[in-house]
């Protein structure tokens, strides 16, 4: 299996490389669009700023290749919000994967949620083998409003999509390489969707 982890200079690359490897594949770094294109499956990560990490994604063009990816595509953390219409963060234009906008945490919880939450409400085999209030780590100060697509949540302060699918395309708030147990069976299932 051919795994691709989306290189475009915002991305916690290295530990979701580790995570994979952990379960027994090799994934490659690349921003070559014939190569992302040839991919099984795709990851595209995300840790910093909104609109810099668009501009990053401009300049190389791949904010017209993702969001034409046949193969299961996993965004995470900011790789998500990224393929949303918009984030307030940075008044920054998404992907328009998902068709919802990015808001801020408003609700006199703590700016950014750091640590564990528990997930809720899975609808997806991304979560076979997963049990409802599950753990999981998410460091963020945005977040995608429940909508259609969202196949998990949580809450805080608000109750909100902690992962979202359509056709093809997965995203994640939380770091299933950092989130232990279920994390690794949640990239487990991503790497074995058809």
């Amino acid at each position: 299996m051919k795994i691709v982890i989306i290189n475009y200079g915002a991305g916690n690359i290295q530990s979701i490389k580790f995570a994979i490897q952990r379960l027994g594949y090799e994934a490659i770094l690349s921003d070559d669009p014939d190569e992302i294109r040839a991919a099984d499956k795709v990851i595209f990560p995300g840790v910093g700023e909104a609109s810099s990490a668009m501009k990053k994604l401009r300049a190389s063009g791949l904010d017209t290749l993702v969001p034409n990816l046949k193969q299961p595509v996993l965004g995470i953390c900011l790789g998500m919000q990224l393929m949303c219409n918009y984030t307030e963060e940075g008044k920054t234009e998404g992907l328009g994967i998902f068709h919802t906008d990015v808001v801020r945490f408003n609700h006199g919880v703590k700016v950014p949620q750091i640590g564990w939450n528990q997930i809720e409400s899975l609808k997806s085999p991304l979560f076979d083998g997963v049990a409802e209030k599950e753990h999981i780590y998410l460091v963020h100060s945005y977040y995608a409003p429940i909508i259609e697509e969202t196949i998990a949540q949580s809450t805080y302060g608000v109750t909100y999509s902690t992962a979202l699918q359509k056709e093809n395309f997965y995203g994640t708030q939380f770091h299933p390489e950092k989130s232990s147990d279920a994390g690794e069976k949640i990239l487990q299932n991503f790497l074995s969707i058809k």
